[in-house]
C-alpha cells in the first residue's frame, strides 16, 4: 500500500475535474441535492493543496490498523459509523459515492493486517441495495481486492460464506430492521469475526475521508458464486429429527422470503408463509421484529391456522421473534434460556453469553442447566468477539440475535429457528407450556426516549439511585433485591434506551414510573 496520500483540490464527481471550494458552494446551491453523486454539504471548508498525510502503525490489541491524520474529506458523513456497523438514510447520508470510498477504505484496512485477495459481498432486498452494491463492488476491486459476489442473501449466509470457503472478509448491503429509506453495510474480518467501531470501523472511517485513495495496479475481479445449497447443509446440520410441526413465518418482505424456501423445502413442517414477496418497500409493516405493533398479523394467522408457533424476521433475515400457539410474544431472553438448558445438557459447564438487558430468569436457568453464563455488553460485535475470547457454545440478545459456536460465533437466525424446532419436536408440548416457567419475572421491555444531553441524563440517573448496586458495563445498570434497570445510549439511533424488570407487575409499573419520570425531567 502507498505510504503516501496526496490531497488536491475537490475534484467534482459528476464532472470528474477539479474545482475550486467556492465554485463547489455555488454548485451545491443549485444541483444539491438533486445531483445524486454531489457529496459536498454547507459546512464545507477548504481544503489544502499538495498535503501530504503518512499512515502512521498504531498498536489496537494484537492487530495493527492505520492512523491517519485529521485532514479529511467532509464527503464521509462520520455519523453513519456505528458502534457496529454503517448505516443511514440514502441518499442524504449514505450513496453511491460513499459507498465505492468505503470499498476501497475497507480493502486498505484490511491490507493493513494481512494480505487480502477475496472479499465476500452480498445484499438485501431494499431498493438502494443494488446500487450501493455495485459502487461499493467497484470501490473494492479498485483497491484490489477480488469480489465474491452472492447476490441477494440474509446476513447469516455472508458469515457463513467467508467462515466456510475461508475468505478474506465479508460486507452485507443492508439496514437490517431500519425502514425502507435507510441502507448500510455490516462488515466482518476472516472466519466471519465481526469489525465494530473499535476494531476497525474507526480506521474505515478515517481513511475514507481523504480526498484521494490509492488505486491498485492491479484491480481485482468480480467473481458470482452460488453459496444456497453450502448454506443450506449447514443450516440443516444443526436439525434433529423434526416433527411436521406447522409454523406459520412472517418474512417481512425480506431476504427471509427468499431462504426459508431453501432451507426447508425437504423438512417435513408445514410453512404458512406471510408476506414472502421480496420487496425493499416493505408495504406490509417495517422489518422490525421487535416492535409489537409488526407481529399482529403473526399472531392473528398463528390463532387463525391453529398452528404450533409463529416466527418473524427482519428485513436481512438475521433476527427472529417467536410467538406462541396462542400467539402470546415470547421474549428473545426467554428463548435463549431455552436454546441453552439444550445446549447444557450436551456440554456441561459450558459458558453461555447474554447481553445485560437480559431477563435474570436467563443467568439463573443457565446456572441451574449447569452452566456458566456470562454477562455482555448490547451489540453483536461485541457478543461475537467474547463468544470467540471465552469459547462459548451460544448466546443470545434481547433483539432477537442467536450466536452459536458452531456457526463461526456468529449470529443466525435461521438455525435458532431450526433449534427451537428441534427442543419442540423432541418434547411434544406446546410452546407456551416451555415458555410458562420461565415467566417469573415482569419487564417493561425496551422504552425509547429523545433526550438532549444522554450522558448528563444516566449520570442523574446514577446519582439518583446510588443506593442501588451500580456498574457501567453498558450505560448504567442499577440492581435492588427486587426491581433492576439498565439505562443506555443507542449504538445505531440518537435515543436513550430503558429497560426494566420487577419481581411482580405491581413492582414493575411503580418503578418504571419512578424511573421515566427522572429521564423525562429537563
Amino acid at each position: 500500500m502507498a505510504k503516501y496520500l496526496v490531497k488536491r483540490k475537490r475534484q467534482c464527481p459528476g464532472d470528474g475535474y477539479e474545482i475550486s471550494v467556492s465554485v463547489c458552494k455555488g454548485r451545491q446551491r443549485v444541483l444539491y441535492p438533486k445531483c445524486p453523486v454531489c457529496p459536498h454539504r454547507d459546512d464545507a471548508t477548504d481544503t489544502p493543496t499538495e498535503e501530504k498525510t503518512e499512515y502512521t502503525p498504531m498498536e489496537t490489541g494484537t492487530r495493527k490498523i492505520l492512523q491517519l491524520s485529521t485532514n479529511q474529506d467532509e464527503a464521509i458523513n462520520q455519523q453513519i459509523f456505528k458502534s457496529y456497523d454503517i448505516r443511514g438514510v440514502y441518499p442524504e447520508q449514505l450513496n453511491e459515492y460513499t459507498s465505492e470510498k468505503i470499498g476501497m477504505a475497507t480493502v486498505l484496512f484490511l491490507k493493513s493486517i494481512k494480505d487480502v485477495k477475496n472479499i465476500v459481498v452480498a445484499r438485501d432486498i431494499r431498493s438502494s441495495s443494488n446500487s450501493l452494491t455495485d459502487a461499493l463492488m467497484k470501490g473494492i476491486t479498485k483497491a484490489g481486492a477480488n469480489v465474491i459476489d452472492i447476490g441477494e442473501v440474509s446476513t447469516d449466509a455472508v458469515y457463513f460464506a467467508v467462515g466456510n470457503y475461508s475468505y478474506d472478509a465479508g460486507i452485507m448491503v443492508t439496514a437490517s430492521h431500519n425502514p425502507s429509506n435507510y441502507n448500510g453495510f455490516k462488515l466482518c474480518h476472516e472466519q466471519a469475526a465481526p469489525i465494530s467501531f473499535d476494531t476497525g470501523l474507526s480506521t474505515i472511517l478515517e481513511i475514507a475521508r481523504e480526498a484521494d485513495l490509492p488505486q491498485s495496479e492491479q484491480c481485482g475481479r468480480i467473481i458470482k458464486k452460488s453459496i444456497s445449497q453450502g448454506y443450506k447443509q449447514h443450516v440443516l446440520g444443526f436439525a434433529a429429527n423434526l416433527s411436521p410441526l406447522k409454523i406459520v413465518i412472517d418474512a417481512g418482505n425480506g431476504m427471509a422470503g427468499t431462504m426459508i424456501p431453501i432451507i426447508f423445502e425437504d423438512l417435513p413442517c408445514k410453512i404458512v408463509p406471510l408476506f414472502f414477496e421480496p420487496d425493499g418497500n416493505f408495504p406490509n409493516h417495517e422489518p422490525n421484529p421487535l416492535e409489537s405493533k409488526n407481529l399482529r398479523q403473526l399472531q392473528d394467522k398463528v390463532r387463525e391456522t391453529e398452528s404450533h408457533f409463529g416466527v418473524a424476521f427482519d428485513g436481512d433475515a438475521d433476527r427472529c421473534v417467536f410467538v406462541d400457539e396462542n400467539g402470546r410474544e415470547i421474549g428473545c431472553d426467554i428463548i435463549t434460556a431455552i436454546i441453552a438448558r439444550e445446549y447444557l445438557q450436551k456440554e456441561k459447564g459450558a459458558t453461555i453469553l447474554y447481553d445485560l438487558r437480559s431477563s435474570r430468569i436467563l443467568p439463573e436457568e443457565i446456572k441451574r442447566a449447569g452452566g456458566s453464563p456470562y454477562r455482555e455488553r448490547v451489540g453483536h460485535s461485541h457478543i461475537k468477539a467474547t463468544m470467540k475470547e471465552k469459547n462459548a457454545i451460544f448466546g443470545g440478545e434481547l433483539s432477537g440475535h442467536y450466536y452459536f459456536r458452531e456457526n463461526y460465533f456468529a449470529d443466525s437466525a435461521m438455525i435458532a429457528l431450526i433449534e427451537v424446532l428441534n427442543i419442540l419436536s423432541s418434547k411434544n408440548v406446546p410452546m407456551s407450556k416451555l415458555v410458562a416457567p420461565l415467566s417469573k419475572y415482569c419487564s417493561t421491555g425496551e422504552i425509547n426516549f429523545k433526550v438532549t444531553d444522554k450522558d448528563k441524563k444516566i449520570e442523574q440517573i446514577a446519582e439518583h439511585f446510588k443506593d442501588g448496586k451500580i456498574d457501567y458495563l453498558d450505560g448504567v445498570t442499577i440492581e435492588y433485591k427486587d426491581w433492576w434497570f439498565n439505562v443506555r445510549k443507542s449504538n445505531t439511533e440518537p435515543l436513550l434506551r430503558l429497560n426494566l424488570e420487577g419481581n411482580t407487575k405491581e413492582i414493575m409499573k411503580q418503578r418504571k414510573k419512578q424511573v421515566i419520570d427522572i429521564i423525562k425531567e429537563e
